[in-house]
């Protein structure tokens, strides 16, 4: 193990016990203390007045993803609205753990008032939070990692992504059917909750042998070649669910390259662009969009207002919704406050 590493492991174990009597580990899906998303005006009011000198980070796990970079769109969108500066930085991939942690600890450095953070994992950002939290500068954990000391989370629930999709397997394919599952990355908390909600409500109703959960690491590359292995073990596999759409885009080849597209249905989770185009044409079967823009949007606000002094719940809850070729129309607006209407409306 290479001394970086080394002193990062360190310093996540120290902060692991320094906050532990504080806050209990986080989990988001969970946490009692909870408010949604369209209950925060109702909850603290109209949004503070917001200084145009502020200065807010936003920390990627990477900006080669549609999602994140769609997540950093709704943190612009507030930042315009109100004049302030926004830096949004991702690190070089969604494997550079240590490269994500120099740039959130880099924008401490450098005085910003707030930060909205993405973990690549679960411990990766756990030294950032504690020299944030040293200066008393805030800091929200957004989708989709979790650190379990983070005093502020915003995101949805990831355990009924893999619900949503399962019951869509209850619902269109009664007659039972193996299935597979294409995990992210090891060590996410959203990762194992989307799988977790995916395998349970499945074993709960009816017969679906789940034949194969393997983690793709997020890599479209690697989704199609576990998903190819896969169905050449399991022919008769009846459908895939995919921690993410780029995975499930990946899959969507391998099914297709073998002829199988219309005995295997496939599911994303994020509701990226190229997701809807799939599903538009026939391919993708659906995905569970988490609506990334409403969600950055949502999350500039929870650091505005903590930054002016209100105490919020620690898990601020944002919409998701399972997008098929039914309502990919309605789900496509581009207008944000008709969006929102529609989601509130759920």
């Amino acid at each position: 193990m290479n001394t970086s590493l080394l002193s990062v492991l360190t310093s996540i174990l120290f902060c692991s016990a320094a906050y532990a009597a504080e806050l209990p580990p986080l989990q988001s899906d969970t946490e009692p203390d909870r408010t949604d998303w369209t209950e925060l005006t109702a909850k603290y009011g109209p949004m503070p007045a917001v200084a145009s000198n502020l200065k807010i980070g936003g920390v990627s796990k990477t900006l080669t993803n549609e999602y994140w970079r769609s997540l950093g769109d709704g943190y612009k969108n507030l930042a315009d609205k109100h004049g302030f500066t926004l830096a949004y930085q991702a690190a070089a991939n969604e494997d550079d753990q240590l490269g994500q942690l120099s740039i959130a600890e880099t924008l401490i450095a450098q005085g910003f008032n707030g930060l909205l953070v993405s973990p690549q994992t679960d411990a990766n950002l756990q030294p950032a939070y504690e020299a944030a939290k040293n200066k008393n500068i805030p800091l929200v954990n957004v989708n989709d990692a979790v650190m379990p000391n983070a005093a502020y989370y915003v995101g949805n629930v990831q355990k009924d992504n893999g619900v949503r999709v399962a019951n869509w397997f209850i619902t269109h394919r009664p007659q039972g059917g193996k299935v597979a599952v294409i995990e992210g990355q090891p060590g996410v908390y959203a990762a194992a909750q989307r799988t977790k909600g995916f395998k349970e409500t499945l074993a709960a109703n009816g017969n679906y042998p789940l034949v194969a959960s393997v983690p793709a690491n997020w890599s479209r590359e690697n989704a199609y070649n576990a998903a190819a292995t896969i169905l050449q073990q399991h022919p008769d596999l009846i459908g895939f669910y995919a921690n993410n759409d780029g995975m499930a885009l990946g899959v969507v080849e391998a099914v297709n390259a073998l002829g199988k597209s219309k005995q295997v249905a496939v599911f994303g989770t994020d509701g990226i662009s190229d997701a809807y185009a799939s599903i538009k044409r026939g391919e993708l079967t659906g995905t569970v969009d988490s609506f990334p823009v409403l969600t950055g949007e949502v999350a500039m606000e929870v650091v505005l207002r903590l930054i002016n002094g209100q105490k919020l719940s620690r898990v601020i809850s944002t919409p998701q919704a399972l997008i098929t070729k039914e309502n990919a129309d309605a789900f496509s607006t581009k207008d944000n406050e008709k969006l929102r209407q529609l989601l509130a409306q759920q």
